[in-house]
């Protein structure tokens, strides 16, 4: 007892001895916060010095010990620091008062492996840590084996050092945006970038990465995409960046980079993008696109094309050099920035061999290859709060890569008064003739001319334009007749100017037929009128009850139509005129052919025509429908018309033709149908391709026919989805799918699939045609799912009359949790190529590692 209390006393002396030893020492200089009284002397000085901590430190553990000398605190399990807005967590903790450190290590197992990271949070961010350390005075920190989640990724370095809250610079770190390794539901990241120095620098409103050389891992393969550096913002803002393009090979051109380029946003509402491909076999084509937007007002874009095809080998037969071009631009207008007044544009004007040269490749996934020509159209509209009119201005260009021949239409203005009635209503609702007339007019002013590409804005040009106005007058009204039928009344007037008319003649000298135009003013009036009656007709045939047929429904809705107009081919009128062809024959033409008014018609219209419409229905029994029946479409509509013209000299009888269309299977084949007939006879002589149409009436030759069939075949259609909770009892997860397996570990699930079948068919001929044409085509575009993650989709054509494959091509998809890997390729055809890239899902990534249409509404940051 006394030996205890002995050596208590000597703790107290040594401490107040060793107290009074520091508070004699004199400071070489005095602190800041020191505070000197000036009226005592220099031996009663008192010197305040600063605190060690600017904050209180909160310390929690299941063991702690403080070492006084050493100036020592030590935490051992569950152990936890609190300071200023900074928490440490971690199974031993350090705090040396001399050296201002905290040091903190996570759990770690019987072989010193750590197997529990120190989780550090500071202003509400989470970082994890085999080991760290803090400097409570200077504020920086050093860690080992750091876990960084930053936006939507992570970044893992071997050892990361904080100058400051605002800058951290790591070594030999990763970064990915995988988020199941984020979420720790895998070990792996299934892609991430490496890079030997990192440095992370935030602010307020973003923060941004900043690498030395670093390069691309896929399921920690290394791939050759290597970069010097790269700059990685973390912000909603639009940021500058390279985009990686894809790579393959095309038979015609070699290999290839396609898409690759700079993206670079300009303020508030623009941004650039130019992308490149590049071809092995000299091949180039540049294609800069520009972005504008304005929120609540209009969206558009500016972007060209332009490139060199090279084919073959120089100084060979083969070889060939072309320069394509292509010039586009899209406006739309917010519908609510202005509703009286809106403009549009939808400019694509591209060289005539572009389609035929062309070197991105899209075009060809897309089969935009196959196009045959191409429209333009800047279009503004004027709306009037006031007065019931529409004013439409429109230019126009219509390029035909066939003929190499261009339609331009510059400009176009179209008037339309908004429909009114003639007469007022007496009694407020409207009846008879007289107070249902409706009167619809306009007027179009059109400046037309087709030329050739070279030609275009040339003085040949202005002399081949032609102008012309153009008014249309319709008057139309119905009436109830005998309650269950429609009476209708109609005329139409048409007015037009133009400034050239045609004069055509027979030159004996060349055998040819010359059409002179000649530049004069000049116009026509024209006018008809219609008489109508219609109504619909209900029948119905009910079966024996027990039958599977229940009722079959049948609508049929017959019209008939008297129409008439003069023979505007008279001579009194001066629309037509007579040349003597190259046998004699006095030969009528209307002056106004090859215009832009159209021409008057000719003979005398006095026709009585009629139209049928069907609709057939039928009532079945089904388990399947909660009422126990459906309906079931025979004919969606069937539909025969045809006209008697009394005034007609000879073939008074039009052409019949009939129309169809329904669907079966649930609505699920789809049937389009057409068949015209010529009531009179053609008799073709031997070896004579033109035949001669007679006034044998009763014949019925096929003239035109044609069948469509559209059929989407899917899984979901061919049986019921398997349950397989009941079927196997084991069940597993990966990435969000269920999975079941069967007693050897075989995991089972839905093979979805899609299949869309289109049929068609055509035939027609004609009296100058003997033989006639035909089309017959079967296309076929379809997936289907190996996996849930695996996905192999394709399209073709096949030609049943060359017994040919059209354009066919065959691509698949890869879902890799945070990137896709897609491959397209056409096998065959005049292109031949295949297409590979991947694409990062993370919208931080996203627009930086695979091509992909910039937007304003994609904020996203390439890398």
């Amino acid at each position: 007892m006394a030996k205890t209390v002995l050596k208590n006393i000597l703790q107290i002396l040594i401490i107040l001895i060793f107290n009074n030893f520091l508070a004699q020492k004199t400071p070489e200089k005095l602190p800041k916060n020191t505070i000197i009284n000036d009226t005592i002397s220099k031996k009663d000085t008192i010197v305040v010095k600063k605190e060690a901590l600017d904050d209180i430190l909160h310390t929690k553990a299941d063991d702690q010990r403080r070492d006084v000398p050493k100036k020592m605190t030590f935490l051992n399990k569950n152990a936890q620091v609190k300071y200023q807005d900074m928490q440490i967590d971690a199974d031993y903790i350090s705090i040396d008062d001399n050296k201002n450190l905290i040091y903190a290590r996570g759990k770690q197992d019987s072989l010193g492996k750590i197997i529990e990271p120190v989780v550090t949070t500071q202003a509400g961010k989470k970082y994890e840590t085999d080991q760290f350390s803090y400097n409570t005075k200077t504020r920086q920190a050093v860690a080992y084996n750091a876990r960084t989640e930053e936006n939507e990724g992570v970044i893992i370095a071997e050892k990361t050092k904080k100058y400051n809250d605002s800058v951290f610079a790591m070594r030999h770190a990763l970064y990915t945006t995988d988020d199941y390794f984020i979420k720790k539901k895998d070990t792996a990241a299934d892609y991430h970038m490496l890079a030997s120095n990192i440095k992370l620098i935030k602010g307020k409103n973003k923060s941004q990465i900043v690498t030395g050389p670093i390069q691309l891992y896929i399921e920690r393969v290394p791939t050759p995409l290597i970069m010097p550096f790269a700059i990685l913002p973390f912000s909603d803002k639009r940021s500058a960046g390279i985009l990686i393009p894809s790579f393959g090979e095309r038979e015609d051109v070699g290999f290839f980079l396609n898409g690759i380029g700079y993206y670079q946003p300009i303020g508030e509402h623009f941004d650039l993008k130019i992308l490149a491909d590049i071809y092995t076999k000299g091949s180039w084509d540049l294609r800069p696109e520009m972005n504008y937007m304005k929120k609540y007002r209009y969206t558009g874009n500016f972007s060209a094309d332009v490139g060199t095809m090279v084919r073959g080998i120089k100084g060979l037969d083969n070889y060939t050099k072309t320069g394509t071009y292509r010039i586009a631009w899209r406006h739309t207008q917010d519908t609510k920035a202005n509703p009286f007044l809106t403009f549009s544009a939808s400019v694509d004007i591209v060289s005539t061999k572009f389609y035929n040269n062309t070197l991105n490749n899209n075009y060809i996934l897309n089969q935009n290859v196959l196009n045959t020509q191409q429209n333009s159209t800047v279009t503004v509209t004027k709306r009037f709060l006031k007065l019931p009119i529409t004013i439409t201005g429109t230019a126009s260009y219509s390029q035909n890569f066939a003929t190499g021949l261009a339609d331009l239409r510059l400009p176009q203005m179209n008037v339309a008064v908004n429909q009114f009635y003639l007469f007022k209503s007496k009694t407020g609702v409207r009846q008879g003739l007289l107070e249902n007339i409706t009167v619809n007019t306009g007027f179009n002013l059109t400046n037309y001319v087709n030329t050739s590409e070279g030609e275009l804005f040339t003085k040949a040009m202005w002399d081949k334009m032609q102008t012309g106005l153009k008014n249309n007058i319709s008057l139309g009204t119905n009436t109830t007749v005998a309650k269950y039928f429609t009476f209708s009344l109609g005329a139409n007037i048409d007015n037009a100017l133009t400034t050239k008319t045609l004069n055509r003649f027979y030159d004996p000298v060349n055998n040819v037929v010359v059409d002179d135009i000649q530049k004069n003013v000049s116009g026509y009036s024209t006018f008809s009128t219609t008489a109508s009656l219609q109504t619909t007709i209900y029948g119905m045939m009910k079966f024996k009850k027990g039958s599977t047929i229940e009722a079959i429904r049948h609508m049929v809705t017959p019209s008939m139509s008297f129409t008439y107009s003069p023979d505007f081919g008279d001579a009194k009128y001066g629309y037509y005129k007579n040349y003597y062809n190259a046998s004699g024959a006095l030969t009528p033409y209307s002056i106004f052919e090859k215009g832009i008014v159209g021409t008057p018609t000719s003979g005398m219209v006095g026709a009585l025509g009629f139209n049928i419409g069907n609709n057939i229905e039928m009532k079945v029994k089904s388990k399947s429908d909660s009422t126990g029946v459906k309906k079931v479409k025979i004919f969606e509509s069937l539909n025969l018309s045809g006209n008697y013209n009394f005034a007609a000299k000879d073939h008074p009888w039009s052409i019949f033709t009939i129309n169809g269309q329904s669907s079966f299977f649930q609505n699920k084949l789809n049937v389009n149908t057409s068949l015209s007939l010529d009531p009179y006879k053609i008799i073709f002589f031997p070896g004579q391709d033109t035949g001669i149409r007679t006034e044998d009436f009763g014949h019925f030759s096929v003239q035109g026919f044609n069948v469509q069939l559209s059929y989407p075949l899917s899984s979901e259609i061919f049986g019921k989805k398997t349950d397989y909770a009941k079927k196997y009892s084991s069940k597993g997860e990966i990435r969000n799918e269920n999975y079941y397996f069967d007693d050897d570990n075989y995991a089972h699930f839905d093979l979805a699939w899609t299949l869309n079948v289109n049929a068609n068919y055509a035939y027609s001929t004609s009296v100058s045609s003997r033989f006639g044409n035909k089309i017959a085509s079967l296309g076929l575009d379809g997936s289907v799912k190996l996996t849930p993650y695996w996905n192999i989709n394709g399209s073709t054509h096949y030609d049943l009359i060359t017994k040919q494959l059209a354009y066919t091509r065959i691509g698949f998809a890869r879902d890799q949790r945070s990137f896709t890997i897609n491959f397209n390729w056409v096998p065959f055809g005049q292109y031949k190529v295949y297409d590979f890239f991947i694409g990062i899902k993370a919208n931080i990534l996203s627009d930086a590692l695979k091509y992909k249409d910039r937007s304003f509404t994609q904020p996203n940051s390439p890398f």
